[in-house]
C-alpha cells in the first residue's frame, strides 16, 4: 500500500463498487476523509456521479459484475489512479425466495455476489503479486456467516462470497495480499427496506447506519482483520452455528415460524 504506516489510507488508490448508495457511499466517504484517492462505481450512473462530486472523487459508473464490466471498471480506475491499492467489492443484490425463486434471480445473485469478486481479483492479482501488496475488501454480510431466512439466493451466494474471500486470504496472504470480509447484520439502507417481514424481524431491531459500518471497515482493515464484524454479537452466533449446529438451526427455525405466524396474522386482519 502506498500510505504511511500511521496513516494507512493516505494516498491509497481505492475502488468502491456499489458506491452510489448505502454502505458503498459510506465507504467512499470514509476512505476519502482518510486521505485515499477514490473511484466511485455504481450501476446507477447519476448516483455514482453525485457521490463522486460531493467527495471530489472520480466516478466510473457501470456494471461491476460481468467480465466486460469489471474489465472496463478496473481499466478506467487504473487510468485515473495509476494503480489500485484497495478494491472494495461492495456491490450486492438481495433476491428473495427459496427454491421457487426464478432462475434469473439465482443467476443475478451468483453474478453480482460471487463472480464479481472472482473477476475483479483475477485482474487485480497479477499487479498485486508483482508489487507484493494489495488489499481486497468483500462486503459479505452476516448472511455469509449465518444465513438469511426468506432469501435463499442471497444466503447461498453470500456464503460463496465468504468462501472465496477465505480462499484468497489463505492462498495469497504470504505474498502481501490482504483480504477482508465485511459482515454487518442489519444496516439502514434501501436493501434492508426491501427485505420484507424477514428483514423487519431479523435485522431492523439492531440495524446501524452505513457510516458506522464504514468506520468499522477502515478500523478492521488498518488492524489487519479478516472478519470485520460491525455487529459484535455476530461472532457469538457464528460460534454457536459452528459448535452446536442442531441447536442453532432449531433456533433459526423457531424464528421462521414466528415470521410465518406474523405474516398470517397480518393477512387475516
Amino acid at each position: 500500500m502506498t500510505g504511511r504506516p500511521d496513516t494507512p489510507f493516505e494516498g491509497l488508490g481505492a475502488v468502491v463498487t456499489g458506491a452510489g448508495h448505502g454502505i458503498g457511499a459510506a465507504l467512499a466517504r470514509a476512505l476519502t476523509a482518510a486521505g485515499a484517492r477514490v473511484v466511485v462505481n455504481d450501476l446507477d450512473a447519476d448516483a455514482a456521479r453525485a457521490v463522486a462530486a460531493d467527495l471530489g472523487a472520480h466516478a466510473v459508473p457501470g456494471d461491476a459484475a460481468s467480465a466486460e464490466g469489471v474489465a472496463a471498471l478496473i481499466g478506467a480506475a487504473r487510468d485515473h489512479l495509476g494503480a489500485i491499492d484497495l478494491y472494495c467489492a461492495n456491490a450486492g443484490v438481495a433476491t428473495t425466495g427459496g427454491p421457487d425463486a426464478p432462475p434469473a434471480a439465482w443467476e443475478l445473485a451468483w453474478q453480482v455476489n460471487v463472480l464479481a469478486h472472482v473477476r475483479a481479483s483475477e485482474l487485480l492479482l497479477p499487479d498485486w503479486l508483482e508489487r507484493g501488496t494489495g488489499r481486497f475488501l468483500a462486503t459479505v454480510s452476516a448472511a455469509g456467516l449465518l444465513t438469511m431466512l426468506g432469501s435463499a439466493p442471497y444466503a447461498v451466494t453470500k456464503h460463496g462470497a465468504l468462501a472465496y474471500a477465505e480462499w484468497l486470504s489463505a492462498t495469497y496472504r504470504h505474498r502481501g495480499v490482504r483480504v477482508h470480509a465485511l459482515c454487518p447484520q442489519g444496516v439502514r439502507t434501501r436493501m434492508l427496506d426491501g427485505t420484507g417481514e424477514h428483514g423487519q424481524v431479523l435485522l431492523a431491531p439492531t440495524a446501524i447506519e452505513p457510516a458506522e459500518v464504514a468506520e468499522q471497515a477502515l478500523r478492521g482493515m488498518a488492524a489487519g482483520e479478516f472478519l470485520i464484524l460491525p455487529h459484535p454479537e455476530v461472532a457469538d452466533y457464528y460460534a454457536a452455528r459452528a459448535t452446536t449446529p442442531d441447536r442453532w438451526l432449531h433456533g433459526m427455525n423457531r424464528l421462521q415460524q414466528q415470521i410465518e405466524a406474523r405474516t398470517a396474522g397480518q393477512e387475516t386482519r
